[in-house]
């Protein structure tokens, strides 16, 4: 092979990317800013296009080097197509020697390939920067054949940047196999994969420490549990989701399917610390007067009161109950009938409160309390509007207050349901709203399954003057027994 030698200056790495290459039949023109030409012509040789001084030259027979220059010219004019400056380009190959020595064809097939899983130009060039051993290392490939093929190219950009950069290349060795370990179906684990730190998660545990995660996570309801909080699979075992489960199975009395419901319901109760859900039981125990067995019936029923403020929400909550005259034994009830009312925002209760007062409740009295449990259960917006039915139909203040003593729950129902059973009362069964007031309860049946269904069938024997306590609050066995008698 005819080889030619090159001066270039050591000065900087890529200046001679402004010279003329010579070999035996073609000219290729290595000026960064334009495009690749080749031309033919005679064996001659050809002037640098553009002078330099030649301080501290170099000479090296580069031509022969295993090392192929045109190849290196190629992959920095495809960076500058990335956004990389010239400058750049010159940094990322003086901090990583190993790209002069892999050819332009595989670096061009793996930005490719890492285009194929969403990562655009930008993307591409925040990864390359961060982490540029992504272009080289074997363990790549792997990765992205599995990440677009076999989960369908689903998984977000932004985390598969994040993956790439997050850490070291070898500790992405075996993400497939990690992901298979978690035993979650195909539609499922994409939504998974989106919500969680794939370094944490997965790649910087080892295949022993996930097996023993779910194994461990399994009675508790394993796979669906990480479902609902993909989240789970960033806490480390030993430190974090072993002390948080078992305390709360602790509490539970070691009862696994009681303790597996809370997570169920409430898996963020997991994020808190052992010492933050202690605390709140701790307050429980003292200022409510509740022992462990009442206090996780409690939990059971609204796990997220573990989300609420001990200053700010259960302290002066629990003060109130007990200025209302509950005792312990009242508490219990209370909180596990309305738990929400530990959980409510401050507003919320305030504008609740202030409508109670106004239709007639007592403060500080049990009636209301029990006023307060109900509404928990209904937005301040809905119950405003409640008010509102029952007074349009020339029901009282004092009717209202005198209708939710015996049947607290008319508070908390529909508006639009409310007056829908107001309306078949008054036009189709020909009554009074006045009987609202000895039967309130009549509000809370189901108008079509229940009331319209009854009363039409009722009605042809006992006409339209009969009790409608008598005709809703008997048992649909009863009824049906009845009705099979006519």
């Amino acid at each position: 092979m005819v080889s030619q030698f090159i001066m270039f200056s050591s000065a900087s790495p890529l200046s001679f990317l402004s010279q003329t290459i010579v070999s035996p039949t073609k000219i290729y023109s290595l000026n960064p800013h334009k495009c690749l030409s080749l031309t033919k012509t005679p064996r001659t040789v050809i002037e640098p296009t553009l002078s330099f001084r030649p301080t501290n030259t170099i000479y090296c027979n580069c031509l022969t080097s295993p090392i192929n220059l045109l190849s290196e010219i190629e992959t920095v004019t495809f960076f500058q197509e990335f956004g990389f400056s010239e400058k750049e380009t010159e940094l990322l190959f003086k901090q990583n020697p190993t790209l002069r020595l892999t050819s332009f064809d595989n670096i061009r097939d793996r930005m490719l390939s890492m285009q194929s899983v969403g990562l655009k130009r930008i993307a591409l060039f925040r990864v390359i920067s961060k982490s540029p051993n992504v272009l080289i290392a074997e363990e790549i490939d792997t990765l992205i054949c599995f990440l677009r093929d076999d989960l369908g190219g689903k998984i977000e950009p932004l985390q598969i940047e994040r993956l790439f950069v997050g850490a070291e290349t070898r500790f992405l060795v075996g993400f497939d196999q990690k992901v298979r370990l978690l035993g979650i179906p195909q539609e499922q684990i994409v939504h998974v994969l989106n919500n969680v730190n794939l370094t944490k998660a997965l790649c910087l545990k080892s295949i022993e420490e996930i097996e023993r995660t779910i194994a461990f996570l399994n009675p508790f309801g394993g796979s669906d549990l990480i479902v609902k909080r993909p989240k789970l699979l960033n806490y480390d075992l030993d430190t974090q989701l072993l002390p948080r489960i078992n305390f709360i199975n602790k509490l539970s009395r070691g009862d696994v399917d009681a303790t597996g419901t809370v997570l169920q319901k409430f898996p963020t109760i997991l994020s808190y610390s052992v010492k933050h859900v202690e605390n709140h039981v701790k307050l429980l125990r003292s200022f409510g007067g509740l022992n462990d067995e009442e206090i996780f019936k409690i939990i059971l029923v609204f796990p997220g009161m573990i989300s609420a403020s001990r200053e700010r929400k259960l302290h002066p909550r629990i003060e109130f109950l007990k200025q209302c005259g509950l005792d312990s034994s009242d508490l219990f009830k209370f909180l596990t009938k309305a738990p929400l009312f530990l959980a409510l925002s401050c507003d919320n209760l305030a504008h609740k409160l202030a409508f109670l007062v106004k239709i007639g409740y007592k403060y500080r009295t049990k009636e209301l309390t029990a006023a307060m449990g109900a509404v928990t259960r209904t937005s301040c917006e809905n119950m405003q509007k409640v008010i509102g039915v029952f007074l349009c139909y020339g029901l009282s203040f004092a009717d209202i207050l005198a209708m939710s003593k015996k049947h607290p729950q008319i508070l908390q129902y529909s508006h639009s349901s409310l007056e829908e059973k107001m309306e078949y009362l008054i036009e189709e069964m020909g009554r009074e709203v006045g009987e609202l007031l000895a039967f309130p309860a009549f509000l809370g049946y189901k108008l079509d399954e229940r009331i319209k269904h009854r009363y039409e069938v009722k009605r042809k024997t006992l006409g339209e003057g009969m009790s409608i306590n008598k005709l809703l609050s008997v048992s649909a066995e009863r009824f049906k027994t009845k009705e099979r008698k006519t």
